[in-house]
């Protein structure tokens, strides 16, 4: 019985870690605000990166990163939005 309950205990606790994060959503300004773009990206090999930056509505800079999925869609996979970029220093 203490067995048993000592692998539920364990089972319980690895579900909880892979849990996956939630979908970013576009943004105004993002490349799949409203929906997918009208043209694909027939050259580009599937798994390719497709950087992405442009000013939000609250005056950061935003820098996406979006891949390409096997049916020519773009998936948004990374999101960083800079307030400070006029004084940062990369």
């Amino acid at each position: 019985m203490k067995l048993a309950s000592i692998a539920c205990a364990a089972a319980l606790l690895l579900t909880a870690c892979t849990t996956t994060p939630p979908e970013l959503e576009p943004i105004p300004g993002s490349i799949t605000y409203g929906g997918q773009p009208r043209t694909k990206l027939t050259k580009a090999p599937v798994g390719s990166i497709v950087p992405h930056q442009f000013f939000t509505q609250q005056g950061g800079l935003a820098r996406e990163t979006y891949v390409i999925q096997p049916d020519r869609s773009l998936k948004l996979v990374r999101r960083y939005i800079d307030y400070d970029f006029i004084t940062r220093r990369d």
